[in-house]
């Protein structure tokens, strides 16, 4: 008894402290989380990249496609039969083939949908370019005959300039009248009131962005002399002396685009190819020529940012070379 009294009795109380380490799973988690969404966007890359026929291709492979459970005679291709006997092909084990009608794919450059977007685009741009140009030449009309109205010395000769709108572009013509020729009889030489008109049409002309064309017109009279010099001979000289005059008037060279003497095959009066109103110059704003070049429709980034790094490489190669 007194040893039992004696004995010590020791208790041990434990604490439990906070909740422990949970370790690094997280982390896992997350880098799944992100891989995964690295793949997503690299596959809507791919499907930006890749063609219709190729979106197409890729649905054919994945199409479903029921094939026979089993390998042996009676389930097999044949079915337990020769080729020759009727029904041959078809299983009693195997399960109906089915075909599923799947619309096109549409996605990326190459897709359907982006196509006709970008046909309706360049649509539109061409439409609003010819608009845009059709307000330019009904503009310059307008100015030119406001001006020559306005100069008192020149309302005259309102009546042997004829300007109108043709599917060529803007036509200004300077016509010859009765007791009013614009060129000396059987030359190319210009009376001063034809070069002060001409002077007029120039300050016009260097306001608009067309290629002109000028061509001259002589009537039907028949006019030769010795050396062989006639009508086709004169309407081209003075074709060239009209441009002449426009260089002469500001108007620059490249403008030019046609130059041709047209002689009596174009008679401003059909009815009456003898009279002195088809002896003319045309001088014609053509139409599609403006800036000399028509705006195309924006092409999408193959890959976003892309543009602005070739860019920018170009910037830099010239400082690269001279270093």
């Amino acid at each position: 008894m007194a040893d039992a009294a004696s004995q010590t009795i020791i208790i041990k109380k434990i604490k439990k402290g906070g909740h422990g380490h949970h370790g690094g799973a997280w982390k896992i988690a997350y880098a799944d989380f992100v891989t995964a969404m690295m793949a997503f966007f690299l596959l809507l890359w791919l499907l930006n990249s890749v063609t219709q026929e190729q979106l197409e291709g890729i649905a054919d492979f994945f199409a479903p496609v029921s094939v026979s459970q089993t390998n042996s005679g009676a389930g097999g291709v044949l079915g337990g039969k020769t080729i020759t006997e009727e029904g041959a092909a078809q299983s009693s084990t195997s399960r109906d083939s089915v075909t599923v009608d799947l619309p096109p794919p549409t996605a990326g450059t190459g897709g359907g949908k982006d196509d006709a977007e970008a046909d309706t685009s360049a649509q539109d741009a061409e439409e609003k370019r010819q608009e845009v140009e059709q307000e330019q030449l009904e503009d310059a009309k307008k100015e030119l005959e406001e001006t020559i109205a306005s100069i008192p010395n020149m309302k005259d000769l309102a009546k042997s300039l004829l300007v109108d709108n043709t599917p060529e572009g803007l036509r200004i013509q300077l016509i010859d009248r009765d007791g009013l020729a614009m060129f000396a009889s059987g030359g190319s030489k210009m009376f001063l009131h034809t070069r002060r008109l001409l002077e007029v049409v120039a300050k016009v002309l260097n306001k608009m962005p067309q290629q002109l064309s000028i061509s001259g017109h002589t009537d039907a009279v028949p006019f030769q002399t010795d050396n062989g010099f006639g009508n086709w001979e004169l309407s081209a000289d003075r074709a060239n002396a009209t441009r002449r005059e426009l260089l002469h008037d500001k108007v620059p060279e490249d403008r030019f685009s046609r130059i041709v003497g047209k002689a009596a095959t174009e008679p401003l009066l059909p009815e009456d190819p003898n009279h002195a109103r088809n002896r003319r110059i045309s001088i014609v704003l053509l139409r599609g020529t403006g800036d000399g070049a028509k705006p195309q429709p924006d092409k999408p980034e193959a890959l976003p940012g892309l543009d602005k790094i070739k860019q920018h490489q170009l910037q830099l190669s010239p400082q690269i070379e001279a270093q």
